[in-house]
């Protein structure tokens, strides 16, 4: 079995060599992510991703109605979407079951999970027209990335400033915040929204810009 610094290795080859030590909140996270994966590593990665598009489904049926208890189990939702997210890869990269059908796998089930958290916002009130935007500027990034994989770019680029832990942290914020602020769960979608939108192009141009200088 992988010891940490092999699981770190092996989840840079996996993600265009971004080296884990780089950032505290990486390393922090990906060393809990291998501490579970370790004894979890006898659990099929694929059903753990299934568990994860579960969790990320069941936040927008638990944001409506909008009460403080639901909206608490939909923000905790998120964060468990998110975990399993990360848990699936770690427990295929130390039993050595990754796959180029899982990672496909995974990525599909990402999406899907981005789009119940702007569903989510949607059912909070914030209007139609910004959520599909939201949800276009989400994908956007991931569009962009994995065309440039097929023109030939190795790498991820550079790590952006909304990648999928921040939608996963962005998400859970908001319903935290319509939990404690009574009456004031569309304002906080709609608040939600917007900045959804705002750092999908943001990370959008970040990487235009990584892809142009890699691939001239």
């Amino acid at each position: 079995m992988l010891d940490r610094e092999g699981y770190f290795r092996r989840w840079a080859d996996l993600h265009g060599g971004y080296d884990p030590h780089a950032s505290v909140l990486a390393r922090t996270w990906l060393s809990g992510v291998y501490a579970v994966a370790r004894r979890c590593r006898t659990v099929p990665p694929l059903a753990i991703t299934v568990a994860g598009l579960g969790a990320a489904v069941a936040v927008p049926l638990l944001a409506v109605p909008p009460s403080a208890g639901l909206l608490a189990a939909a923000a905790g939702a998120a964060i468990l979407s998110g975990f399993l997210d990360s848990l699936d890869g770690g427990v295929a990269v130390i039993a050595g079951r990754d796959t180029r059908l899982g990672f496909v796998l995974d990525s599909v089930a990402d999406r899907l999970a981005d789009s119940a958290y702007v569903v989510a916002l949607w059912l909070l009130g914030a209007p139609g027209w910004l959520c599909v935007v939201a949800g276009g500027a989400a994908v956007l990034p991931e569009y962009v990335r994995a065309r440039a994989g097929v023109a030939g770019m190795r790498a991820i680029g550079v790590v952006t400033v909304f990648e999928r832990p921040t939608r996963v942290i962005l998400v859970t914020a908001l319903l935290v915040a319509a939990a404690v602020l009574p009456g004031q769960h569309a304002v906080v979608a709609t608040a939600g929204a917007a900045a959804w939108a705002l750092l999908g192009v943001v990370a959008t141009s970040q990487l235009l810009a990584a892809v142009r200088r890699l691939l001239g």
